[in-house]
């Protein structure tokens, strides 16, 4: 028997029934109208934000990433309780202004920026974080051509990564931003074009659960960011950290320590030298806002056996939960947390694997994990599908389709 994930906190049983903010999923299932279906829940996502600001110091603000989960009524939540955004690409930042977010509150990073995607950017007045030296002639070609002042940042690729991040996004050779030596040319090249100059963007990587490495990744990036301004010879008005905060997935992972880092970016701000003394931070979060507060719930369709083996068959699978399945980036599968969401609070009683309705070996949700004796028409729920879920599964392979979604 292989173990399953830990189930994040904040879910509990009601009549054996897993509910999202009091509600049972089966209620949910059927206000829905179909499975497969993700439901993302509003309280959590706020004790999560409320806890960061609890943990951190007040002067570091708070940023989403869209790309972690750009469903359209978690967007209209988050923009209350956040303080800026953070977008990869044309398309989001559309997302963002029919939610009615202020492009002004939005960074845009991402290696291969298209003419239209720099000029939308431009003539709205996001912030754009400059990935190439051509990129950032183009950016300023472009506004020159709108008669506009481009607010422009620049992206760097520190000399380091985050140690035991899951993506490495910074340390050698990268198509993420532009070398650590080259920044402050490009920094006084942009000043001069008269740009609105808008500091860095610094991103060693991502889901860590060791608050030593984050500590230590947050040191090195604010003495990184003091160097490159002095050499640019211009005060850094704003410094993205970067974010890189994990969440628990699979058996063993613990809940990051973020008490510890709060308190460590509260005394590196002290003893900021005199080259940030003035500048303005953010944090740039996306899974860890919104990771634990969704689920992916899908509907056993079949229950088989073959050579002793028990195949719980659903109506969903990686066409949804690509993650969960193991194929988007793992390289060892493991279970994330998965539960018979209709039998929540039952015992185990068998080993089985949870598969999807795809005509592929690939499309499993859980690998002979324990769980209660489950049949047709059992709701199962995969945990931690509040992000790269939805938006990063190919909902399009074998004509399934996407699956609802709802916030409640």
């Amino acid at each position: 028997m292989k173990p399953l994930g830990p189930i994040p906190a904040g879910y509990a049983a009601i009549d054996g029934v897993l509910a999202v903010d009091g509600i049972p999923v089966t209620e949910l299932a059927e206000r829905a109208g179909a499975t497969p279906l993700f439901v993302y829940s509003s309280a959590l996502i706020r004790q999560r934000v409320a806890a960061l600001r609890s943990a951190m110091p007040e002067r570091l603000a708070l940023h989403y990433a869209l790309k972690a989960n750009p469903f359209g009524p978690v967007i209209g939540l988050l923009g209350e309780l956040v303080d800026g955004f953070d977008i990869a690409s044309g398309g989001e930042l559309a997302l963002l202004r029919a939610a009615g977010i202020d492009p002004v509150r939005v960074s845009f990073a991402g290696p291969g920026k298209r003419d239209a995607e720099l000029e939308a950017a431009i003539a709205a007045g996001v912030t754009l974080n400059l990935e190439s030296e051509g990129e950032a002639r183009r950016a300023l070609a472009i506004a020159d051509r709108l008669g506009l002042t481009p607010r422009l940042a620049i992206r760097v690729n520190p000399e380091f990564d985050l140690k035991g991040s899951g993506m490495k996004m910074g340390g050698g050779a990268k198509p993420f931003g532009i070398d650590a030596e080259r920044v402050p040319a490009l920094a006084r090249e942009v000043i001069a074009a008269g740009a609105e100059w808008r500091g860095f963007h610094i991103f060693a990587g991502s889901q860590a659960l060791d608050a030593d490495a984050l500590i230590e990744t947050q040191s090195q990036t604010l003495a990184l960011a003091a160097r490159l301004a002095e050499a640019s010879g211009a005060a850094l008005p704003h410094l993205n950290l970067g974010g890189g905060f994990g969440i628990p997935y699979f058996p063993g992972d613990k809940p990051l320590d973020i008490a510890r880092i709060g308190e460590a970016l509260s005394e590196a701000f002290e003893a900021l030298p005199a080259e940030l003394a003035q500048t303005k931070f953010c944090l740039e979060l996306g899974r860890y806002l919104v990771g634990e507060a969704g689920i992916y719930l899908t509907r056993i369709l079949d229950r088989k056996e073959s050579h002793g083996e028990i195949f719980l068959v659903t109506d969903g699978g990686l066409h949804h939960q690509l993650a969960a399945s193991g194929n988007f980036g793992t390289v060892v599968r493991r279970n994330y947390p998965v539960a018979i969401a209709t039998r929540f609070d039952a015992p185990v009683e068998e080993e089985a694997s949870v598969v999807g309705c795809l005509c592929t070996p690939l499309d499993r949700l859980a690998e002979k994990g324990g769980f209660p004796r489950a049949e047709p028409g059992d709701l199962v729920a995969v945990f931690c599908a509040g992000a790269y879920g939805a938006s990063a599964s190919p909902s399009a392979f074998l004509g399934q389709g996407p699956a609802a979604e709802m916030l409640v």
